[in-house]
């Protein structure tokens, strides 16, 4: 049964309430049903993994582009759906809440704002300026509905400064600007996780986990951790499969096809959503 928009969102959040959930990230609209038919309760873009569908690099992908993608994969899954959405797409906060609004539209469940710049010689924003966008994200999300989750995410340890005190201190303000969910992807030890959990608790914590790690779900949970995304993980392991096959093909072979999954089988999957 379709569940409207609102239903969505009131599901999504609910997640966050307690315990710790799966949310992984589908990069088209046959990875998102496929995933909603392992039970999984929510599914997250990947900004990634949908710039290499197009044959682009990460974060180089227009808003327009973004938000036909959040819109589609909205509509292809009955799941809440969180969105990647960069650095909210605006060279100013009142730019970033009009993109903000246009999000909303598509009719995510969250999305999230990073603080990343794109410029290798200062990769960061000053925490002044990227609180002024999560403000400006969080009005936007209070001016259409309030239901949206506002995820607030310090990317030192993806820019190049891993400094888990300047993290901490980031994520902070950003709760107090109005992020309701906090996230610095990139940590990985016990140590940095546990702190990221203390120093913004009772708020909910996202954690990347894009390969492979000594630590499960559970183990994570028994640290805080409410959720655990895959970013790019998902779209990363498809890549490597076909390229392996394309590059078997092009030395003349084809055990690349080895590990196939079966048409018959796709077609059963997919059999549903073409009646």
């Amino acid at each position: 049964m379709s569940r409207s928009v609102s239903e969505k969102r009131a599901a999504f959040r609910a997640l966050h309430e307690s315990g710790c959930f799966m949310l992984p990230n589908p990069w088209d609209i046959g990875s998102a049903r496929y995933l909603e038919t392992l039970g999984f309760k929510a599914l997250a873009t990947t900004s990634s993994g949908f710039a290499w569908s197009m044959g682009h690099a990460d974060n180089s992908v227009t808003r327009d582009a973004v938000l036909a993608h959040l819109r589609t994969i909205v509509d292809a899954t009955d799941l809440p759906v969180n969105a990647d959405f960069e650095s909210g797409f605006g060279a100013t906060p009142d730019e970033v809440a009009e993109s903000v609004r246009l999000a909303i539209e598509t009719g995510v469940a969250g999305l999230s704002i990073e603080d990343s710049t794109g410029d290798t010689s200062a990769p960061l924003m000053s925490i002044d300026t990227a609180v002024e966008r999560i403000n400006a994200a969080r009005r936007a999300i209070d001016a259409n509905g309030g239901d949206t989750l506002l995820i607030g995410r310090a990317e030192n340890f993806f820019a190049g400064k891993p400094d888990i005190d300047d993290a901490i201190a980031r994520l902070k303000a950003y709760s107090d600007a109005g992020a309701d969910c906090l996230y610095a992807p990139g940590i990985k030890s016990r140590e940095q996780i546990e702190a990221v959990v203390k120093a913004v608790g009772p708020k909910p914590v996202n954690l990347l986990i894009g390969g492979v790690s000594e630590f499960t779900l559970n183990d994570v949970a028994s640290m805080g951790v409410r959720r655990v995304s895959v970013g790019g993980g998902l779209a990363r392991a498809a890549w490597g499969g076909f390229m392996r096959a394309a590059l078997g093909l092009a030395d003349g072979r084809f055990d690349g096809f080895k590990d196939a999954a079966a048409g018959d089988e796709l077609n059963g999957i997919f059999n549903r959503h073409t009646k």
